[in-house]
């Protein structure tokens, strides 16, 4: 399946792979961002503000003054050109997609909104998935850039797309998960794969994400190859029931709630019975190149935990995977 792009809707095709087979922070991508509801010029905008995006349009990396700035009427959308204008200079400083989302975590990087993380990350595992054939693996990468809503039915735990589950709810249209068909929010099987490539963008295939199963090693995989992607490391990342190791010696929440919950239970602290969320799935990391290790971690593993919130809410930070192994500072 030669030349497939997972969604569309992340963009892969307004840039191209640079020689290390990171992304080009490319005119198009730029001028996407300038076309955003918040940006682009409406009918009540004023001279300047038109003739900024004009001059944004034409060249996407041309410096702003901050008169610039200043001449647009609209206070609010002066402020929302600020804020892309930041990000934008952000990526052109570090050269690709990936050095300007990994360089986000740094200390002195710019605020930038939550949203723009996410299309980040959607935009990278784009690339990663270029011509992928597993639906299930495509399917388990919306993990990483979407709010996902767990739902447990007849011993099966299902992850679904919040979005989609919220519209839904509010169009009244909102049942168990156990009847798909009266939601049209399918759960992603082998029969039925082949039609997630058509409907990728809609995000509407519920994902079985139970230990053993498959949609927790294809998580388990596409966590190797992030990290090799980011980091060049060789990693080996395999599901977990439980971690055995009563002081384990390493871990990585990929979200905030799994940090919380994983820093308690390492220092011994106990955890409310009420009103918190849960673990949902745990990994085992080995790292190859133990050269990269610091010495006390060297030949001993990392253990990785992804948690549900107390809505049973499930928001992936896969930043985290960069900013929080057990490695040497880099030359």
């Amino acid at each position: 399946m030669s030349n497939r792009i997972v969604w569309k809707s992340a963009g892969l095709h307004l840039t191209h792979r640079l020689e290390n087979g990171w992304l080009a922070v490319a005119p198009d991508l730029l001028r996407a961002y300038y076309t955003r509801p918040e940006i682009h010029p409406v009918a009540e905008s004023c001279a300047a503000e038109r003739a900024l995006f004009d001059r944004l349009m034409e060249r996407p990396d041309i410096a702003v003054a901050a008169a610039d700035l200043t001449a647009i009427a609209d206070r609010d959308t002066a402020a929302n050109y600020a804020l892309v204008l930041r990000f934008r200079d952000h990526l052109l400083a570090a050269g690709s997609v990936e050095a300007g989302y990994a360089a986000l975590f740094r200390p002195g990087a710019p605020q930038v909104p939550p949203l723009f993380i996410g299309q980040l990350a959607h935009l990278i595992l784009a690339n990663l998935l270029r011509d992928e054939s597993d639906a299930v693996t495509a399917r388990a990468a919306e993990i990483f850039f979407r709010d996902q809503q767990a739902v447990t039915e007849e011993e099966q735990f299902l992850l679904a797309d919040a979005e989609v589950v919220e519209t839904r709810a509010q169009a009244g249209a909102l049942v168990p998960l156990a009847a798909p068909r009266e939601v049209e929010l399918d759960k992603l099987t082998t029969r039925n794969a082949g039609a997630y490539w058509d409907r990728a963008d809609r995000f509407d295939f519920a994902l079985d994400f139970r230990y053993a199963e498959p949609g927790q090693d294809a998580f388990a995989r596409l966590i190797e190859r992030w990290v090799a992607h980011f980091l060049g490391l060789t990693v080996k990342i395999q599901p977990l029931k439980a971690v055995r190791d009563e002081r384990w010696p390493w871990h990585v929440g990929l979200d905030a709630e799994a940090t919380r919950i994983l820093n308690a239970l390492y220092e011994g602290r106990e955890l409310p019975a009420e009103g918190q969320g849960r673990i949902a799935a745990l990994f085992r990391m080995e790292i190859a190149e133990g050269d990269r290790v610091i010495e006390r971690m060297r030949d001993r593993p990392v253990f990785l935990g992804l948690a549900v919130d107390a809505a049973d809410r499930l928001r992936m930070k896969p930043q985290n995977l960069l900013v929080g192994l057990p490695l040497l500072p880099a030359d």
